[in-house]
């Protein structure tokens, strides 16, 4: 009997496990509220949450024109200036209150960029000078090899002017006309609408990347294009690259070191106006040159110190003047930086090739080409389930699309020893191959129609130029003009 109870429990329990879970009832989640709103409120900030600068807190429509008295976008968008500040706008625009100012930058150095401009052509065969960007040549079938250079100023180098926004890396997008220097942008977009008075040197570095003169002030030497000369492999920043390629990070200028931004010197009548700088180190470290023209931004205290206010954050720095026996015994002899600079520029033979063929293989370790618009499309067309782009560029001046794609190299990248040449006036002074400068073009039928050309320059294309890589002269500063002057006897034997 026990064993028949047991054998129907077992048997109980048995089809107890095996039967099906009632089904769990589905717990019904109500629909939301949906609530249809019509915007009714009128005006531009209905829509743009923008903060504006006391100075420039005013209506929209003042710059941007448009319909403010409206909640539909096609009305509010009627006849839109989308950007107030660009060159064919700014007078009508930031001229209403700024006028001597837009007149004065419309004929500056950073507006017109002449003097690059003019550097290369003549390099290359051109007999007279452009007074702006605007005037070289547009060729889209390159006949002489001046030809070919304006095409690849207009579409390869002249990406830091005002008519440009930059190339797309997050810190080089930036504004046009007035607007490059004077509002903040990051990761393509606008940071901020407030105007800025002084510009700060991110605004600065927007343009003053890569190998030129301002990345040296914060120690920033581009690598090598190649894939295997590039690192690091990770990084504690937002980006890898952020300016187009890696760099390595080297001595930072002892300016930059003690606080000082690039507007404490380069200030605003030198870079919107039209006079030339007349700037030096002796401006601020040469006392009888601060007694006859003391700078705006230099003040002397009873005990003939002098003092530098900043003009981004209002910091003091205390100025040394020039006392070590060498500057009196070298002066007019050798520039400052002969013996102050810490590193200088030294890419040697620039290679641009501009190729109209569709293929990519030979870039495939080459594609961070400090160019996003050649980077994207050899990125691109390296992939092969990507859909194939064409090998254009666009005009960085109109805008167009061109056929042919501008590849850039070099034979080598150095900043170890400092070059010291000489300038028009016998002076010593570092120098670096800025005209050392090749072109080759293939056309799309494999035809090399110009092959490595150089162009036409004394001393392999070596100038003059001040590396802002300043520091203390070290032990061995002397040397290294004793050398360069007994390299220079020995040549003449």
């Amino acid at each position: 009997m026990q064993s028949l109870t047991f054998l129907l429990l077992f048997v109980f329990l048995l089809i107890s496990s095996c039967s099906p879970e009632p089904e769990k009832k589905k717990e019904v989640v109500p629909a939301p509220s949906v609530i249809l709103s019509v915007n009714t409120t009128k005006g531009c900030l209905s829509c743009h949450d923008k903060s504006l600068d006391p100075a420039h807190d005013f209506e929209c429509t003042e710059c941007h024109k448009g319909n403010n008295d409206t909640n539909t976008k096609a009305t509010a968008h009627k006849n839109l200036v989308r950007e107030p500040a660009h060159p064919d706008n700014m007078m009508s625009s930031c001229g209403k209150c700024h006028q001597q100012q837009v007149l004065d930058n419309n004929h500056s150095l950073h507006f017109t960029v002449k003097n690059e401009v003019n550097l290369v052509r003549k390099a290359f065969g051109a007999t007279e000078s452009l007074e702006s960007i605007l005037d070289i040549p547009l060729v889209k079938s390159p006949e002489t090899v001046l030809d070919l250079a304006d095409d690849l100023l207009r579409r390869r180098c002249l990406r830091c002017h005002v008519y440009y926004t930059g190339d797309r890396y997050p810190g080089i997008v930036r504004g046009s006309g007035c607007a490059s220097c004077h509002l903040s942008f990051y990761e393509g977009k606008l940071v901020s609408h407030s105007f800025l008075k002084t510009p700060g040197d991110k605004q600065c570095l927007q343009c003053h990347y890569g190998n030129h003169v301002g990345a040296d002030y914060y120690g920033r030497f581009e690598h090598d294009m190649n894939d295997e000369y590039r690192t690091p492999y990770t990084t504690t920043n937002d980006y890898f690259r952020p300016f187009g390629l890696e760099y390595h990070q080297l001595q930072v200028d002892i300016h930059q070191q003690k606080g000082l931004v690039c507007v404490d010197c380069h200030n605003g009548s030198e870079l919107m106006g039209q006079v030339s700088s007349t700037l030096s180190c002796a401006t601020c470290h040469d006392r009888q040159l601060l007694e006859k023209n003391l700078p705006d931004n230099i003040t002397v205290d009873p005990k003939g110190s002098y003092t530098l206010l900043s003009r981004n954050g209002n910091n003091k720095h205390a100025i040394p003047l020039m006392q070590h026996p060498a500057h009196k015994k070298y002066k007019g002899i050798a520039a400052c930086q002969v013996c102050h600079a810490r590193w200088s520029f030294n890419d040697q033979q620039t290679s641009l090739l501009r190729s109209d063929l569709d293929e990519y293989e030979d870039f495939a370790r080459l594609t961070a080409q400090g160019s996003f618009e050649v980077e994207k499309l050899l990125l691109n067309n390296l992939d092969y389930d990507a859909d194939e782009m064409e090998p254009m560029m666009s005009d960085k001046i109109s805008g167009e699309q061109f056929p042919g794609l501008w590849h850039k190299g070099y034979r080598i990248r150095r900043w170890e020893d400092v070059q010291i040449g000489r300038d028009n006036n016998r002076k010593l002074q570092v120098v670096r191959p800025i005209l050392d400068i090749h072109l080759s073009w293939i056309n799309e039928d494999e035809e090399v129609l110009f092959d490595s050309v150089p162009a036409t320059t004394e001393n392999e294309g070596m100038l003059p130029y001040v590396p802002h890589t300043t520091g203390k002269a070290g032990l061995f500063y002397e040397e290294r003009i004793e050398q360069f002057l007994r390299n220079e006897k020995d040549a003449l034997k």
